[in-house]
């Protein structure tokens, strides 16, 4: 039989084959595990009564132990769906998932075969009948085959029509020849039908088909879609606003105003309810309409009628439906009788379904009845083994295409679980979990719930209620999975992609879920391209089925047998940076964690986890991985927790086969002695503690250079298959962020049996502490890696404050304050400022500051007011700035005292959705000043609003340092917010905050200040909740996670409390109104100071780099700045999605429009894809109007490339770059912090060949390489430009920022051999400042590596704060690296404060070792590439402390 015939028949013979299928379990479910090439007898369970692998009927992935090895030995690990439409043959030996991973072009997308969708009848069916055309247009393929079947019946009929049928999928009509296609077919078409359009550029071009040809049809049937589309409908004299008040009748207004509110703080009460209240209109209407007189009547009910058959879904449905419609509509049909015809026939709209129960169930208790009595005893289910709901779709059963749900209840009840399904026709799935999985209280009568339908628990591909879903979750308090069928792709062309799912179905059905809270967006089930049914793909669905079970697993499993495995990173692969983890002090943490969560009280002791000999400290548990008593050195060796035979890797790990092309045999060089494959960390009881070994390209600068993507070494995999199988985790845990296994190669979302992050998490349950500022890579590690996120807080931050000669510069300028009218003094003491400024290298920072040998006694008053306001203000700008202090802690929330300078930074902003306006604002006011014009004034130097400025800065620490002490106890702590009422506050004189501005001087109205400051109460204890350990607790317990937007909580202070499971956003909401509005202030600040610099001159083009996280917190600002430079705006459609743009005409923008080139980081081409043709639409538009060029540089720029490179004018305006799928970064960062001897010339190339894939709008999804075209591209690039959205994450903290900088790229390229200006726009506070590139790192470094208050705060933390003094330094130096952006005082400043300063050095050299020689060969370095000049003595004693290091680690000590 062929693989198509064989995916016919699969949803027919799957209930047969499931009652074969069913296998008895015992109640108590074992940790479920993938198979390996060894028998299960090979590794003996424990003696609890769990059931062996043997015993389990070889089901943990649907197939024997033995026929699992026998396919992987035939085929190197392919895993492929079980009802393949053909078998691939894996490339050279190489799964076929991983055969792209070093980039290039993915397979296509939704490729036509509108041929298998047509349906013609014989001559002899046409004989003496009417012929009628039908077309139509569905977003899913389910109603194909109904669809066939019915217009076969007809045909096969006598009766008095004959039809031709064809059918077309949404996602087909992108390409041009199947719209063209479409376009022939409509024009003698007599009935046209779709259903759910919701894609906007596809509705466009959809009703740009329909609406030439809607006077000509007979009939046009427009089912739940975008409004335009809903306005096609032609049915005689009916008209969809006839239904006054009804669904129908403002269905597009309903929609846009749910996905509105979904978007504001007040989010809608109910979800779903326009489908919900259509389902009751096609039930009730009908009988109504059919007692009314008139054709209007008729036709309505007629529609809706049409509406109920489609919904029926069945042949016998539609084939009613089409006669219906022929015989009452089409011209010359007058010979069938529609009320005849058969009425609809539904299923009910929500039930409990089963593939072999003998009906639909609308009770739990029948069902139960059923189930207990007549099926678990057949299939041999234990009454009390584990139960997983399961939510469905009712059109999938309606239509009978339900192969792939019957193969996920046959895999489940295969290995001895319970199933309940539940579905709904609506699009509110929580009514069906509440009403049929849920207890009296709202919380599961269930282990686990998951949603097979791919959508958000409440709305659908039109609109979310997230609020609702999330109150539904919280009190259901499960587990919950979303997994994803196929909807725009076959198996096969999922199966060639390298970006996995397409990205219209990431967009509503994995962003959408996961606001909700879902995790593990696993792909389930395929689509026939011939067919058009949905295929189970047997591995995913095993899969999903044995990590829907180990998460009922963790509920039912006593925490004293539970294996606990954590992870901890190292990067660099260096000792020293063990533990590794943004903000994190990851040793404290986890020792915290250990005893909190094993011992929450005495009384729990005794049904604790267990843990043997946790270590008395945090150092002492960090000794005890980073020391190997065995080792031959005494500090040479991280802890082996474990030796792992080559033998029994080979045995045990599924894909160590695969590794050999990259990396050799086994056991290769990393993580092994040689001989055995060593798994680091320490096993305490049935907690471990590993470390992830690295990437492993890092001692291969080489190999680095040139590999498109990185791959896991034989080590890595062994460490993964260590916690399966030797250790055997219950789950895992990874501390802080982030490690490498989200970044292993594979498909970006939808991972495939083959995907490296797939095959190493496997099937254990992955929990995952990520710092709540980074939502877009917690996003990935979601998607890839399967993980429950838990956000954790970054550090408190204070401000940076002023220190050596920098404060001395601001008593001087206060002493000026004083004495600014006496001629004398205030000369003599400009004099002085003048000179210290120039000592602290603020010269660099200040433009035409005076000389030291210019009399300021000989200038006017206001001149020195002009050269003391503009040291006054960068003075500011320094100490204002906020310093992330020391490392966070997980579950220590901070002081009172450390909440003050996170409330006033939220105290910053205005926000006007909720009626809110900043305290600045309020403040400036009481003045009679604009705040806007403040900081223009501030910005100028003005020394009067510069000293407001200060002014406003002090009283608002003041003002919100009163609000906190009301709350705080004696020991420094805020335990709850205390408020005090209106009249306690009138009989004291008014608010402490008010009291406490009135005491430096502004009197501000309490009636002003009362929205904002209980707005900053909610904050405060939001602030200092501590929610990361219970949350783990929760995890752990097999427990719901609440959900939450990572981000900034300045922007958003939703994002607090921590310890949520992080999600990023709706992408479809991007960019907001007001991260427009911010745009066009930056955009425009950004050409002021250019034009400023280059002579009046505007730049004509910019290179300019996106990032995921960035947008995600300013819901999508750099998106509207590349829009704005180009002279184009975002526009919403008519359901309030930005999906469209539109250009301003050059009148209106007043200046030419700039040439974009735009480079997506990995994370932000994952997230924001459908955003990436957003902007490429927008660029093409630019450069194909026809426009003057001196107007245009777009067009200017793409005409001159077309003809360079022979291509069209549209292909040479490709300006929106990533790099390849599944790839991440240019691996310049890497290079760099690993100290790898690279030369510039082959980190360009590098930059280049890694980021040179385009995407285009006309072919969505396909990265394409274009390494030529970048080039060219950047070759035109005046200046480069990134953005700053947040003070905790700055240039010099992570390597991202230069690692996507293409500054010196730029320079090589150009034809001028011109370095392009490089700027960086800073939004970080309220007053957006566009710096240069230089200066920004100036600020970076006088804020943080100079300032004590930074370094002493981290040789606080030891080990771990050494560690981050180390990477900053080396960040620094990367900036040198591409783009000579760093001062030589910075390094001899740097080198000054640690190396020369003997007391620092030393306790660095004491607490960190390897850090500290990390930071000398930096320094070294530095000098050997000439990017800092110093002295021989500087040299030598550099040299001297290298030294000292190494003999530190190598255990040798001179002084004893």
């Amino acid at each position: 039989m062929s693989g198509q015939n064989q995916a016919s028949l699969m949803a027919s013979a799957a209930m047969t084959e499931a009652g074969l299928a069913f296998v008895a379990q015992p109640s108590s479910m074992p940790q479920i595990r993938r198979p390996t090439h060894s028998s299960a007898q090979s590794r003996p369970e424990g003696s609890n009564g769990s059931l062996s692998q043997a015993a389990m009927g070889g089901s943990l992935l649907g197939l024997t132990a033995m026929s699992r090895r026998q396919k992987r030995a035939k085929r190197a690990g392919l895993r492929v769906a079980t009802a393949d439409v053909k078998t691939l043959n894996a490339p050279d030996g190489e799964d076929e998932m991983m055969a792209g991973v070093s980039g290039g072009a993915m397979g296509g997308y939704t490729q036509s075969n509108v041929a298998s969708r047509r349906v013609v009848p014989t001559e002899a069916q046409q004989k003496g009948r009417k012929y009628v055309k039908v077309v139509y247009v569905v977003l899913e393929s389910q109603y194909q085959s109904a669809m066939t079947t019915a217009i076969k019946q007809i045909n096969k009929t006598p009766g008095p029509v004959c039809m031709e049928c064809v059918g077309y999928l949404l996602e087909e009509i992108r390409s041009e020849a199947s719209e063209a296609e479409l376009a022939k077919d409509m024009q003698d078409a007599n009935i046209f039908i779709c259903s759910l359009i919701f894609v906007q550029e596809l509705a466009e071009k959809l009703v740009k088909i329909v609406e030439p040809c809607r006077d000509q049809l007979d009939a046009c049937l427009c089912f739940p879609s975008m409004p335009e589309v809903m306005k096609q409908n032609k049915l005689g004299t009916f008209d969809l606003t006839q239904i006054a008040g009804g669904p129908l009748g403002n269905f597009a207004q309903q929609v846009k105003d749910l996905r509105q509110k979904s978007l504001s703080k007040s989010k809608p009460t109910t979800g779903g309810n326009f489908q919900d209240s259509l389902l009751k209109l096609v039930r009730t209407l009908p009988k109504v309409l059919k007692f009314l007189p008139g054709d209007q009547a008729k036709d309505a009910r007629t529609f809706v009628l049409s509406l109920q058959h489609w919904l029926g879904g069945t042949p016998e449905n539609l084939e009613a439906m089409l006669l219906r419609v022929a015989g009452g509509y089409v011209k010359g049909v007058e010979e069938i009788d529609t009320e005849s015809l058969m009425d609809p026939v539904v299923l009910p709209d929500m039930g409990i379904w089963h593939p072999l129960a003998p009906q639909i169930f609308d009770t739990m208790a029948d069902y139960r009845e059923w189930y207990d009595k007549v099926h678990c005893p057949a299939a041999g289910l234990a009454v009390d083994a584990p139960t997983i709901g399961l939510v469905l779709q009712k059109s999938h059963i309606a239509t009978k295409d339900d192969g792939h749900y019957v193969g996920m209840v046959q895999e489940l009840e295969r290995r001895g679980a319970r199933v309940a399904c539940t579905y709904t026709g609506g699009l509110d799935f929580s009514v069906p979990v509440q009403d049929f999985l849920s207890l009296p209280s709202g919380e599961g009568a269930v282990d686990a719930l998951v949603n097979l339908t791919g959508f958000s628990l409440v709305g659908g591909p039109a609109s979310q209620d997230a609020k609702k879903a999330k109150e539904v979750l919280m009190r259901f308090n499960r587990p919950y999975l979303v997994s994803v069928p196929l909807v725009f792709q076959s198996f096969t062309e999922w199966q060639n992609s390298q970006l996995g799912l397409h990205p219209v179905q990431v967009a509503l059905q994995v962003s959408l879920p996961e606001i909700d809270g879902a995790i593990e967006p696993l792909i389930f089930s395929g689509r026939d391209g011939t067919s058009g049914r949905s295929i189970p793909m047997q591995d995913r669905i095993s899969s999903l089925a044995t990590r829907s079970l180990n998460w009922a697993n963790l509920r039912r499993k006593p925490n004293s047998e539970k294996k606990l495995s954590i992870c901890v990173f190292q990067f660099p692969p260096d000792k020293g940076n063990v533990g590794t983890a943004a903000y994190l002090d990851v040793f404290g943490s986890i020792h915290a964690v250990m005893k909190v969560v094993m011992f929450p009280c005495e009384e729990l002791k005794s049904q604790g986890y267990t843990v043997d000999d946790i270590p008395e400290d945090a150092q002492g548990l960090q000794k005890s991985i980073l020391e190997d008593p065995e080792a031959s050195m005494s500090m040479s060796d991280l802890n082996v927790a474990y030796r792992m035979s080559v033998n029994e890797y080979e045995t045990l790990c599924p894909f160590a086969h695969d590794l050999r092309e990259n990396w050799g045999p086994p056991p290769g060089e990393l993580n092994t002695d040689g001989q055995d494959m060593l798994i680091y960390g320490k096993q305490f009881g049935n907690v471990f503690i590993g470390v992830q070994p690295t990437f492993g390209y890092e001692g291969d600068p080489m190999r680095l250079l040139f590999a498109k993507s990185a791959s896991p070494h034989h080590g890595f995999a062994a460490f993964y298959t260590y916690l399966e199988f030797i250790f055997k985790a219950d789950a895992l845990l990874h501390f802080g962020t982030h490690g490498s296994l989200e970044f292993m190669p594979g498909k970006q979302v939808g991972m495939s049996g083959g995907c490296y992050p797939d095959r190493l998490i496997s099937v254990l349950p992955n929990i995952y502490y990520y710092a709540a500022n980074n939502p877009s890579e917690a996003t990935i590690a979601k998607r890839r890696s399967y993980a429950s996120t838990i956000s954790y807080l970054t550090p408190p931050a204070e401000n940076a404050g002023l220190y050596k000669g920098l404060k001395e510069l601001s008593d001087l300028v206060k002493s000026y304050q004083g004495l600014r009218e006496n001629e004398q003094r205030g000369a003599s003491i400009v004099n002085s400022i003048i000179a210290t400024a120039r000592q602290c290298n603020l010269d660099k920072d200040i433009d035409n500051l005076p000389s030291e040998e210019d009399d300021m006694a000989k200038v006017t008053m206001e001149q020195r007011d002009d050269v003391v306001g503009k040291v006054y203000r960068l003075l500011m700008e320094i100490e204002s700035r906020a310093l992330p202090m020391g490392l966070h802690q997980v579950g220590v929330p901070p002081t009172a005292a450390e909440s003050v300078a996170t409330l006033v930074n939220i105290a910053q902003l205005d926000r006007p959705e909720m009626g809110i306006r900043s305290l600045p604002r309020i403040i400036a006011e009481t003045q009679g000043k604009d705040i806007e014009a403040v900081y223009k004034g501030n910005n100028e130097g003005n020394l009067e609003d510069v000293a407001l400025i200060q002014q406003i800065t002090e009283a608002s620490r003041k003002a919100v340092g009163a609000l906190v002490a009301q709350s705080t106890n004696e020991e420094g702590r805020v335990s709850e917010v205390n408020p005090f009422g209106d009249i306690f506050n009138f009989f004291m004189g008014g608010s402490p905050y008010k009291k406490a501005l009135e005491e430096v001087g502004f009197d501000c109205p309490d009636d002003q200040l009362k929205p904002l400051f209980e707005y900053l109460q909610v904050c405060l204890g939001e602030v200092v909740r501590n929610n990361e350990v219970p949350s783990l607790i929760k995890a752990l317990d097999g427990n719901f996670i609440e959900p939450g937007p990572g981000g900034d909580p300045i922007r958003n202070p939703d994002v607090l409390p921590t310890g949520k499971n992080m999600h990023a956003l709706d992408p479809n909401s991007i960019p907001t109104k007001a991260a427009c509005d911010v745009a066009l202030v930056v955009v425009e600040r950004l050409l002021d100071s250019l034009k400023e610099q280059q002579g009046g001159e505007l730049p004509e083009s910019i290179a300019f780099t996106l990032w995921g996280t960035d947008n995600i917190k300013t819901y999508g600002e750099s998106l509207a700045q590349v829009l704005a430079l180009v002279g184009a705006r975002p526009v919403p459609d008519s359901l309030g999605r930005v999906n469209k743009v539109q250009l301003i005409p050059l009148e209106q923008l007043g200046r030419p429009r700039i040439d974009v080139v735009c480079n997506c980081s990995g994370v932000f081409r994952d997230l924001f894809i459908n955003q990436m043709n957003l902007l490429d639409r927008a660029i093409k538009e630019a450069a194909e109007a026809d426009e003057p060029l001196e107007m245009n540089f777009v067009r200017k720029h793409a005409m001159e490339q077309a003809e360079e490179l022979n291509i069209s004018l549209r292909q040479a305006a490709t300006r929106v770059f990533s790099n390849a799928a599944g790839s991440y970064s240019a691996n310049v960062g890497i290079a760099i912090e690993n100290g790898a001897k690279v030369d510039e010339d082959q980190l360009q190339e590098q930059f280049v060949t890694r980021k040179g894939f385009a995407l285009s709008s006309d072919a969505p999804g396909e990265l394409q390489e274009a390494s030529s075209l970048f080039k060219s591209a950047l070759q035109k690039v005046d200046v480069t430009f990134q953005n700053l959205d947040s003070s905790e994450i700055s240039l010099t903290d992570v390597s991202h920022y230069f690692d996507n900088d293409p500054t010196k790229v730029v320079s090589n390229l150009r034809k001028d051999g011109k370095k392009p200006a490089s700027l960086i726009a800073d939004t970080t506070t309220a007053n957006a400042q566009v710096r240069s590139l230089s200066a920004q790192v100036r600020l970076d470094s006088r804020t943080k590596l100079l300032n004590p208050k930074f370094y002493e705060a981290n040789l606080k933390g030891g080990y771990e704060g050494v560690r981050e003094i180390s990477k900053r330094m080396r960040f620094t130096f990367g900036w040198s690296t591409t783009a000579d952006a760093v001062d030589n005082f910075v390094y001899e400043d740097c080198n000054t404060t640690y190396i020369q300063d003997e007391e620092i050095k030393n306790k660095m050299l004491e607490a960190n070792p390897d850090a500290l020689r990390d930071m000398v060969e930096t320094f070294l370095e530095a000098n050997a590439k000439g990017y800092w000049d110093t002295s021989e003595d500087n040299l030598e004693k550099l040299k001297e402390v290298y030294q000292e290091c190494e003999d530190r680690i190598e255990g040798v000590d001179f002084t004893a």
